[in-house]
C-alpha cells in the first residue's frame, strides 16, 4: 500500500486546510485509515483514524476543529482542519493498517503562524 499525502502548507491561527491522502489500493480493503502528526522535538502522535465502516476517533486537542472523512471512489481520505493553532504546526503523516501491516505516507508540513 502507498500513501500519497498532500495539502499542507503555511496558514495564519484560525485559518483552515485540508489534508489529502490518496492511496494505490481500494480503501475499502484497509480496516483504519487516520493521521498523526510530529511536531518538532517530540512524538509521533494520534490526530484522527476513520473505520471501513465509517467510524471516527479523534485527539481530545483536534476534536471540535478537524474532521476526518473517506471517499472510498476516489481511494483517498481527507482530514479538514479548522480554527488552526500555532500548537497544530507538524508534520502530518497519512496511515492505514490492512490486515497485520501499518502502513505510512511521506508527510505533509503544516506550519500554523502570523
Amino acid at each position: 500500500v502507498q500513501l500519497q499525502a498532500s495539502g499542507g502548507g503555511l496558514v495564519q491561527p484560525g485559518g483552515s486546510l485540508r489534508l489529502s491522502c490518496a492511496a494505490s489500493v481500494s480503501i475499502t480493503s484497509i480496516t483504519i485509515m487516520g493521521w498523526y502528526r510530529q511536531a518538532p522535538g517530540k512524538q509521533r502522535d494520534l490526530v484522527a483514524t476513520i473505520t471501513t465502516g465509517g467510524s471516527a476517533r479523534y485527539a481530545d486537542s483536534v476534536k471540535g476543529r478537524f474532521t476526518i472523512s473517506r471517499d472510498n471512489d476516489n481511494n483517498t481520505i481527507y482530514l479538514q482542519m479548522n480554527s488552526l493553532q500555532p500548537e497544530d504546526t507538524a508534520v502530518y503523516y497519512c496511515y492505514a493498517h490492512k490486515w497485520i501491516y501499518n502502513y505510512w505516507g511521506q508527510g505533509t508540513l503544516v506550519t500554523v503562524s502570523s
